[in-house]
């Protein structure tokens, strides 16, 4: 199978550059899958999880927006404001930081429209990070003989 040449860059670092053979990610009109050979695109990538698969694995990431790139040639070029892994992430901190957005989503009389949609858009960064660490767990879990 033909592979993607995927690179996910934030501001602070290359989180991630490597062959796949697919990648499905978050964008503001749903979530695509791209393989290799897909038509050039230019996306806006919302919070959510980016999902990286190789044969049989997965690689999981939770970003909170920014901008998709697919080139001629089966590249894939992910700019985003953060990414991160599930093992990047603590559950209590990630759980503190979503009642603070919601509180304040919740207390938003009398603030403007830009205002409302940077508290959306926390939140939305939050519940993608929540999804990402339970995500995680769950792929962790011992399987059970039957």
């Amino acid at each position: 199978m033909a592979q993607l040449n995927f690179e996910l860059t934030t501001p602070e670092r290359i989180a991630v550059k490597k062959e796949v053979d697919q990648v499905t990610l978050p964008t503001q009109e749903g979530e695509i899958s791209v393989l290799a050979g897909h038509v050039p695109l230019v996306a806006v990538l919302v919070p959510g999880i980016i999902t990286l698969a190789s044969g049989k694995d997965e690689e999981y990431l939770a970003v909170s927006g920014g901008f998709i790139e697919v080139q001629p040639g089966s590249k894939v070029i992910v700019l985003a404001d953060t990414a991160e892994r599930a093992e990047e992430l603590d559950l209590e901190k990630v759980e503190e930081a979503r009642r603070r957005a919601q509180k304040l989503l919740a207390d938003q009389r009398g603030v403007d429209d830009v205002s409302a949609a940077a508290m959306m858009a926390e939140l939305n960064r939050e519940l993608a990070r929540l999804k990402l660490i339970h995500k995680g767990r769950s792929r962790r879990k011992p399987s059970s003989a039957s």
